[in-house]
């Protein structure tokens, strides 16, 4: 029980990580003045296949999917909200953190931290 407790809770910030790396490698590309590092690709493609080792060697949980692509979101959208925050030309920074932070309570809830679960 507790293997596969902390099983699921590498593979969920493995997800974050590439969130984060995806969302860094997108934001090279999309806002001016941030510039191309090789670092968040090397991160992506280590992250996605610790994942998939993970997902070889123990069996994945039955609302793990769902919980996976939340902290994949998590990450994503909590660094375009940082970099949003670095540089102001890219534009607003609301939408990011109001999606981050309504998915950290739902992934939150959905692992026991806040009460009840489902």
């Amino acid at each position: 029980m507790s293997n596969t407790l902390n099983s699921d809770k590498k593979s969920l910030l493995l997800a974050l990580i590439s969130g984060m790396s995806i969302s860094a490698l997108l934001s090279a590309f999309s806002v001016p003045g941030f510039s191309f590092s090789i670092f968040p690709l090397i991160c992506l493609v280590l992250s996605v296949q610790a994942m998939y080792q993970q997902y070889l060697k123990s069996p994945v949980a039955e609302d793990f999917p769902m919980l996976g692509l939340g902290s994949f979101f998590i990450g994503f959208f909590g660094h375009t909200a940082f970099i949003k925050a670095q540089y102001p030309d890219a534009g607003t920074n609301f939408f990011s953190i109001i999606v981050t932070m309504v998915l950290l309570v739902w992934v939150g809830r959905r692992l026991g931290y806040f009460g009840q679960t489902n």
